[in-house]
Protein backbone atom coordinates (compact mmCIF):
# COMPACT_ATOMS: atom_id res chain seq x y z
CA UNK A 1 0.00 0.00 0.00
CA UNK A 2 1.41 3.45 -0.91
CA UNK A 3 2.58 5.42 2.12
CA UNK A 4 0.14 8.24 1.35
CA UNK A 5 -2.85 5.89 1.40
CA UNK A 6 -1.71 4.02 4.51
CA UNK A 7 -1.11 7.21 6.50
CA UNK A 8 -4.44 8.70 5.44
CA UNK A 9 -6.26 5.54 6.55
CA UNK A 10 -4.50 5.39 9.90
CA UNK A 11 -5.06 9.11 10.49
CA UNK A 12 -8.78 8.67 9.83
CA UNK A 13 -8.90 5.80 12.33
CA UNK A 14 -7.15 7.86 15.03
CA UNK A 15 -9.54 10.74 14.46
CA UNK A 16 -12.48 8.38 14.84
CA UNK A 17 -11.05 7.06 18.09
CA UNK A 18 -10.48 10.60 19.35
CA UNK A 19 -14.07 11.46 18.57
CA UNK A 20 -15.36 8.37 20.34
CA UNK A 21 -13.22 8.99 23.42
CA UNK A 22 -14.35 12.61 23.58
CA UNK A 23 -17.96 11.50 23.26
CA UNK A 24 -17.55 9.05 26.15
CA UNK A 25 -16.28 11.94 28.27
CA UNK A 26 -19.17 14.19 27.23
CA UNK A 27 -16.86 16.43 25.20
CA UNK A 28 -16.87 17.66 21.62
CA UNK A 29 -14.38 16.07 19.20
CA UNK A 30 -13.10 19.56 18.40
CA UNK A 31 -11.96 19.98 22.00
CA UNK A 32 -8.98 17.69 21.36
CA UNK A 33 -6.04 18.67 19.17
CA UNK A 34 -4.11 15.87 17.50
CA UNK A 35 -0.37 16.53 17.29
CA UNK A 36 1.46 14.01 15.15
CA UNK A 37 4.77 13.04 16.73
CA UNK A 38 6.98 13.03 13.66
CA UNK A 39 10.41 12.39 15.20
CA UNK A 40 12.59 10.36 12.79
CA UNK A 41 9.80 10.28 10.20
CA UNK A 42 10.79 11.25 6.65
CA UNK A 43 9.52 14.44 5.06
CA UNK A 44 7.39 12.32 2.69
CA UNK A 45 5.44 10.87 5.62
CA UNK A 46 4.76 14.30 7.09
CA UNK A 47 3.65 15.56 3.68
CA UNK A 48 1.30 12.58 3.35
CA UNK A 49 -0.26 13.33 6.73
CA UNK A 50 -0.59 16.98 5.77
CA UNK A 51 -2.35 16.04 2.54
CA UNK A 52 -4.75 13.94 4.63
CA UNK A 53 -5.60 17.01 6.72
CA UNK A 54 -3.10 17.03 9.61
CA UNK A 55 -1.73 20.43 10.55
CA UNK A 56 -0.02 19.96 13.95
CA UNK A 57 3.31 18.15 14.10
CA UNK A 58 5.56 17.57 17.11
CA UNK A 59 9.33 17.27 16.93
CA UNK A 60 11.81 16.32 19.66
CA UNK A 61 14.96 17.95 18.32
CA UNK A 62 15.52 21.49 17.08
CA UNK A 63 17.98 20.52 14.34
CA UNK A 64 15.77 17.77 12.91
CA UNK A 65 12.77 20.08 12.98
CA UNK A 66 14.70 22.81 11.17
CA UNK A 67 15.48 20.60 8.20
CA UNK A 68 11.92 19.35 7.96
CA UNK A 69 10.43 22.81 8.23
CA UNK A 70 12.70 24.02 5.44
CA UNK A 71 11.75 21.09 3.22
CA UNK A 72 8.04 21.68 3.87
CA UNK A 73 8.12 25.47 3.65
CA UNK A 74 5.36 25.48 1.04
CA UNK A 75 3.01 23.99 3.64
CA UNK A 76 3.04 27.24 5.55
CA UNK A 77 0.01 26.54 7.74
CA UNK A 78 1.71 23.70 9.62
CA UNK A 79 1.85 24.33 13.36
CA UNK A 80 5.09 22.99 14.82
CA UNK A 81 5.27 21.83 18.44
CA UNK A 82 8.43 21.12 20.41
CA UNK A 83 7.72 17.96 22.41
CA UNK A 84 11.29 17.12 23.38
CA UNK A 85 13.60 18.70 25.94
CA UNK A 86 14.88 22.16 25.04
CA UNK A 87 18.38 23.19 26.01
CA UNK A 88 18.88 26.88 26.77
CA UNK A 89 21.49 27.23 24.03
CA UNK A 90 18.87 26.18 21.45
CA UNK A 91 16.32 28.75 22.62
CA UNK A 92 16.87 31.17 19.73
CA UNK A 93 16.33 28.51 17.09
CA UNK A 94 13.29 27.16 18.94
CA UNK A 95 11.62 30.56 19.03
CA UNK A 96 12.01 30.92 15.28
CA UNK A 97 10.74 27.43 14.59
CA UNK A 98 7.98 26.40 16.97
CA UNK A 99 4.46 27.67 17.59
CA UNK A 100 4.22 25.94 20.97
CA UNK A 101 6.99 24.71 23.27
CA UNK A 102 5.41 21.92 25.28
CA UNK A 103 8.39 21.16 27.51
CA UNK A 104 9.26 24.23 29.58
CA UNK A 105 10.73 23.01 32.87
CA UNK A 106 12.84 25.82 34.32
CA UNK A 107 12.81 29.53 35.05
CA UNK A 108 16.24 29.76 33.41
CA UNK A 109 14.85 28.54 30.10
CA UNK A 110 11.89 30.93 30.34
CA UNK A 111 14.27 33.83 30.98
CA UNK A 112 16.31 32.90 27.89
CA UNK A 113 13.17 32.73 25.74
CA UNK A 114 12.03 36.10 27.10
CA UNK A 115 15.36 37.78 26.38
CA UNK A 116 15.22 36.58 22.81
CA UNK A 117 11.53 37.44 22.28
CA UNK A 118 10.03 39.66 24.95
CA UNK A 119 6.89 40.36 22.92
CA UNK A 120 4.74 38.69 22.02
CA UNK A 121 5.76 36.06 24.55
CA UNK A 122 6.14 32.56 23.15
CA UNK A 123 3.44 30.04 24.06
CA UNK A 124 4.56 27.21 26.34
CA UNK A 125 3.30 24.32 28.41
CA UNK A 126 4.92 23.41 31.72
CA UNK A 127 6.25 19.85 31.61
CA UNK A 128 5.46 18.00 34.84
CA UNK A 129 7.32 14.82 35.86
CA UNK A 130 4.51 13.21 37.82
CA UNK A 131 6.34 9.97 38.64
CA UNK A 132 9.66 11.59 39.51
CA UNK A 133 11.47 9.49 36.92
CA UNK A 134 15.17 10.33 36.73
CA UNK A 135 15.21 9.49 33.02
CA UNK A 136 12.66 12.19 32.20
CA UNK A 137 12.64 15.95 32.33
CA UNK A 138 9.95 18.10 33.90
CA UNK A 139 9.26 19.91 37.12
CA UNK A 140 8.07 18.04 40.21
CA UNK A 141 4.34 18.55 40.92
CA UNK A 142 5.13 20.25 44.22
CA UNK A 143 7.30 22.82 42.43
CA UNK A 144 4.91 23.52 39.56
CA UNK A 145 3.14 26.49 41.13
CA UNK A 146 6.41 28.25 41.94
CA UNK A 147 7.61 27.72 38.36
CA UNK A 148 4.38 29.07 36.88
CA UNK A 149 4.65 32.18 39.03
CA UNK A 150 8.31 32.63 38.12
CA UNK A 151 7.77 32.47 34.36
CA UNK A 152 4.30 33.93 33.84
CA UNK A 153 5.61 37.39 32.93
CA UNK A 154 8.17 36.01 30.49
CA UNK A 155 6.26 33.40 28.48
CA UNK A 156 2.60 32.64 27.79
CA UNK A 157 1.80 29.64 29.97
CA UNK A 158 -1.11 27.86 28.27
CA UNK A 159 -1.22 24.71 30.38
CA UNK A 160 0.59 21.55 31.40
CA UNK A 161 2.18 18.55 29.70
CA UNK A 162 3.31 15.15 30.98
CA UNK A 163 4.82 11.86 29.85
CA UNK A 164 3.78 9.13 32.32
CA UNK A 165 5.72 5.91 32.89
CA UNK A 166 5.48 3.48 30.00
CA UNK A 167 2.81 0.82 30.47
CA UNK A 168 1.31 -1.77 28.16
CA UNK A 169 -2.10 -1.42 29.78
CA UNK A 170 -3.57 2.04 29.11
CA UNK A 171 -5.49 1.81 32.39
CA UNK A 172 -2.17 2.01 34.25
CA UNK A 173 -1.59 5.55 32.97
CA UNK A 174 -5.07 6.84 33.82
CA UNK A 175 -4.12 7.90 37.38
CA UNK A 176 -1.31 10.07 36.02
CA UNK A 177 -3.64 11.82 33.60
CA UNK A 178 -6.16 12.41 36.38
CA UNK A 179 -3.38 13.83 38.57
CA UNK A 180 -2.28 16.25 35.85
CA UNK A 181 -5.86 17.46 35.41
CA UNK A 182 -6.24 17.93 39.16
CA UNK A 183 -2.91 19.77 39.33
CA UNK A 184 -3.99 22.04 36.48
CA UNK A 185 -7.25 22.84 38.21
CA UNK A 186 -5.44 23.69 41.43
CA UNK A 187 -2.85 25.84 39.67
CA UNK A 188 -5.50 27.67 37.68
CA UNK A 189 -7.26 28.57 40.92
CA UNK A 190 -4.04 29.60 42.65
CA UNK A 191 -2.54 31.65 39.81
CA UNK A 192 -5.61 33.06 38.08
CA UNK A 193 -4.33 31.74 34.74
CA UNK A 194 -6.68 29.73 32.52
CA UNK A 195 -4.14 26.94 31.87
CA UNK A 196 -6.62 25.55 29.38
CA UNK A 197 -4.28 23.07 27.66
CA UNK A 198 -3.49 19.58 28.93
CA UNK A 199 -1.05 17.74 26.66
CA UNK A 200 -1.08 14.09 27.65
CA UNK A 201 -1.55 10.75 25.97
CA UNK A 202 0.36 9.02 23.15
CA UNK A 203 -0.31 6.09 20.83
CA UNK A 204 -0.82 3.53 23.60
CA UNK A 205 -3.09 5.60 25.83
CA UNK A 206 -4.43 8.71 24.09
CA UNK A 207 -8.04 7.56 24.40
CA UNK A 208 -7.71 7.22 28.18
CA UNK A 209 -6.01 10.63 28.30
CA UNK A 210 -8.94 12.21 26.47
CA UNK A 211 -11.38 10.64 28.91
CA UNK A 212 -9.36 12.30 31.70
CA UNK A 213 -9.37 15.74 30.08
CA UNK A 214 -6.54 15.91 27.52
CA UNK A 215 -6.88 18.80 25.08
CA UNK A 216 -3.76 17.78 23.13
CA UNK A 217 -2.67 14.21 22.35
CA UNK A 218 0.71 13.37 20.81
CA UNK A 219 0.38 10.39 18.47
CA UNK A 220 3.08 9.03 16.19
CA UNK A 221 3.15 5.27 15.65
CA UNK A 222 -0.63 4.93 15.26
CA UNK A 223 -0.47 7.19 12.19
CA UNK A 224 3.04 6.79 10.77
CA UNK A 225 3.59 3.14 11.64
CA UNK A 226 6.66 1.79 13.42
CA UNK A 227 9.70 4.08 13.37
CA UNK A 228 12.33 3.18 10.82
Amino acid sequence: MPIRVAIAARLADVRTRIGNAASRAGRAEGSVRLVLASKTQPVEAIAAAYQAGARDFGENYVQEAASKRAALAAMDDIRWHLIGHLQTNKARAAIEMFDLIQTLDSARLAAALHRLRPAPPIAVLIEVNLAGEASKNGVAPAAAEALVEAVRGKVEVQGLMTVPPIAEDPAATRPYFARLRELRDRLAGATGLALSELSMGMTNDYEVAIEEGATIVRVGRAVFGERR
